[in-house]
């Protein structure tokens, strides 16, 4: 009897260091998910102020945007894929990698891809597609403008090489209904098809625009923030949605914890009331049997 008691009360004190840890990890992820949403949020005006630039861009000069270097038959498509480095997320890095997969085998010609983040990476070495090296995930926001500029010189270098001539981005972003969803975008090039899309932006105001001083100076420095805006809401979402996945396991673990926590106190509860029971009825035996 002893020894049911103390392995049930072993098990109880293991259930309360667990549940701990879980309460712990949940406020981690709580605030990591509000610092990453308020990154999307703050891109999200930044975002419509490049739209607009490059709208009045488009809409005061009909040139089209000249490419550096044509299209070559070899080129391959790039691919940059955010995955996560951290457990505890569900299938987090199986949802992208499946539909990675998915994707690119509509897509004809070769790929190469880049992975940021080195779990994601081992998923993606089980499958037939090129990886390149990858980029290291970010742990906060201060970061991810390091890793954006990382990638955007890789890119542009690739290119100048004739390697690629087509980037897409592949990330979670979060949903309401699933937590998260994989999505897909392509970043490069920035053609006349690209350029149409802004130029058919209606503005906001009856107050014409006009880009100054020089065009094509105000054009480019448009598109780098373009190109960087991308990215870096790519990798916000992608981390916000892990966090999110994390904060959902946490708090399915904390219910289970929860339902082992009183399943336990109620058999231990049970068992020391059957053996109060057992030594009271030996007692009164044992009188009985004096008299």
């Amino acid at each position: 009897m002893s020894e049911g008691l103390a392995s049930l009360r072993h098990q109880i004190n293991s259930a309360d260091d667990l549940e701990s840890v879980v309460r712990s990890m949940k406020a981690m992820a709580s605030s990591n998910i509000c610092q990453y949403e308020n990154a999307v949020h703050s891109l999200d005006d930044y975002y419509r102020t490049v739209q607009l630039g490059l709208a009045a861009c488009f809409q005061q000069y009909q040139s089209p945007i000249k490419t550096k270097r044509p299209p070559s038959n070899k080129a391959a498509i790039g691919v940059i894929v955010f995955g996560t480095d951290q457990g505890l997320v569900g299938q987090f890095n199986e949802v992208m990698v499946e539909f990675v997969c998915e994707s690119l085998q509509k897509m004809p010609g070769n790929k190469l891809v880049w992975t940021v983040g080195d779990r994601l990476q081992s998923r993606l070495l089980e499958t037939k597609l090129v990886l390149k090296q990858g980029f290291i995930l970010p742990n906060s926001v201060d970061v991810i403008s390091t890793l954006v500029g990382t990638i955007l010189i890789e890119m542009e270098a690739q290119r100048e090489k004739g390697t690629i001539d087509r980037v897409y981005i592949f990330h979670h972003r979060p949903n309401v209904d699933s937590i998260y969803t994989p999505v897909s975008q392509q970043l490069l090039p920035l053609d006349a098809h690209w350029s149409q899309n802004f130029a058919s932006i209606q503005w906001p105001t009856n107050n014409l625009p006009e880009v100054m001083p020089e065009r094509s100076e105000t054009l480019s420095a448009m598109m780098r923030e373009y190109l960087f805006v991308s990215l870096f809401r790519a990798c916000a979402e992608s981390l916000n949605s892990e966090n999110a996945s994390r904060l959902s396991a946490m708090q399915r673990a904390e219910k289970n914890i929860d339902e082992l926590h009183a399943s336990l106190k109620q058999k231990f509860h049970s068992l020391r009331q059957s053996g109060i029971d057992a030594e009271l009825f030996d007692v009164i035996s044992g009188f009985g049997a004096m008299e």
